[in-house]
């Protein structure tokens, strides 16, 4: 199953300002989150950031959010962004959904789960999820590949948005995301 452009949609979970300094290689996660945040909006695909309990944990880095015009951020206290009812209405027609952040084995693993269930298309970015430890990244990763998650990288996601070469968007990502060294 590839991604397509018109079914797509990138949900961003609790990359936060109290949490991210936490998770183990924090900065190369932003970093590499911030990449696949910017590269998706060329691709003119919708993204929503969830924030878990930001009184606690604080906001959205703010250089996450600042790569998207008018982003949408939604509260939450469930670990799951689908139990908290943080899907908005307005992604019913979105039948593959994206997702990235923090920390793989609680809110993105619960997460995914509920999108599975609720017969969503889920592709997790490996390379844009964190955990405090790496195994439990591991862990939650293997568990939500057995539970039918496709696990995937950023540059699978781009390319697959992309479909082809030659075009002005082609040309467009070439140049900025994927020429020299990447986070």
């Amino acid at each position: 199953m590839l991604m397509h452009p018109e079914k797509a949609a990138l949900l961003v979970i609790d990359i936060q300002e109290k949490l991210v300094p936490a998770i183990h290689d924090s900065n190369g996660l932003a970093a590499r989150a911030g990449w696949l945040i910017e590269a998706c909006q060329v691709l003119g695909t919708p993204t929503l950031f969830t924030e878990q309990y930001p009184r606690g944990l604080g906001h959205t880095l703010p250089a996450l959010t600042a790569l998207v015009k008018q982003p949408e951020v939604v509260d939450k206290v469930h670990f799951s962004a689908v139990a908290g009812g943080c899907v908005p209405e307005h992604w019913q027609d979105r039948s593959q959904i994206i997702v990235c952040g923090m920390e793989t084995h609680v809110c993105v693993l619960q997460t995914v789960l509920e999108l599975l269930q609720a017969g969503k298309a889920v592709f997790v970015v490996a390379d844009a999820v964190g955990s405090r430890s790496e195994e439990d990244r591991r862990l939650g990763l293997e568990r939500m590949r057995s539970a039918g998650a496709h696990i995937v990288s950023r540059e699978m996601v781009v390319f697959e948005l992309m479909q082809q070469a030659g075009t002005d968007t082609f040309k467009a990502i070439s140049k900025q995301f994927l020429v020299g060294e990447q986070p």
